[in-house]
């Protein structure tokens, strides 16, 4: 089955392969929660506060990743922070924005695959969006895509065709192949399983943690669980490009310029 371009309102949005029109209008949707991570400590920010802390505009980072779920069909959500954050984020994030989706603040672990997995015990579904805090800027639009591809493949990331050419490098960095633009993306999250076999992948990834170490395999993402520890093969379905992550102060400054461009657009 081919791409499927959608027209609305004159934007024209790419679904994922094999999503048919009617898919997204009329669903009845079944029971989602979000995991929202924000338990770094973002040190690439240079800053004293974590980056999910920060001021964008006047509201910090992290309330706009929790408003885009909250406004959602998403039934719940999943908050995770460090533990020492836990009674400042309820009180000054939870309650002040009056966020009643959060079911749960619950503290993360010491690299980002502890954490997830935190949040996965702490909430029980049929489909679960694991979304990092520091990405403001996931749309309604980015919900219902993930979702719809979920729901067809029980395993879908957000991403985006990557405009650089990319260079795979040798141990001397010397560039030792060129991948086709076509076939590289940049993964963004919200990354969406059925909540089964993520749980299952994690519960994996736990056991054979130490294994792992031992081989120098380093977990980046959600997706890299299921391809690691499933048989499932994960759909890449299209975010945007303006749907970025915070980890630099250079980051920090892009994202004030998108929230002034969207600002002035609406």
């Amino acid at each position: 089955m081919e791409d499927l371009w959608l027209g609305t309102g004159g934007i024209i949005r790419k679904l994922c392969i094999g999503v048919e029109e009617n898919t997204l209008e009329g669903m009845i949707k079944k029971d989602c929660a979000a995991v929202i991570l924000a338990a770094g400590q973002g040190k690439r920010m240079q800053s004293g506060i974590p980056k999910q802390y920060l001021m964008l505009e006047d509201k910090p980072v992290i309330y706009y990743a929790l408003k885009a779920f909250q406004d959602s069909f998403v039934n719940r959500i999943v908050l995770v922070v460090s533990e020492e954050d836990i009674e400042y984020c309820k009180k000054n994030v939870v309650e002040k924005y009056g966020f009643g989706k959060v079911a749960a603040v619950v503290a993360g672990g010491k690299e980002r695959y502890h954490s997830v997995y935190e949040g996965l015990k702490a909430v029980e579904c049929d489909y679960v969006f694991i979304h990092d805090g520091a990405r403001p800027f996931v749309t309604e639009e980015i919900i219902e895509r993930g979702y719809a591809c979920a729901v067809k493949y029980d395993a879908c990331v957000v991403g985006m065709p990557t405009k650089d050419t990319v260079k795979i490098a040798d141990a001397d960095n010397f560039a030792a192949s060129t991948p086709g633009r076509d076939k590289v993306w940049l993964v963004q999250t919200p990354q969406i399983f059925s909540y089964d076999l993520i749980f299952q992948a994690y519960s994996a990834l736990i056991d054979k943690e130490q294994e792992l170490l031992q081989k120098s395999v380093r977990i980046t993402d959600d997706a890299m669980v299921v391809e690691t520890f499933t048989d499932r093969k994960v759909k890449l379905v299209e975010g945007s490009y303006e749907n970025i992550k915070i980890t630099t102060p250079g980051d920090l400054e892009i994202a004030r310029a998108l929230k002034n461009s969207i600002k002035n657009y609406s």
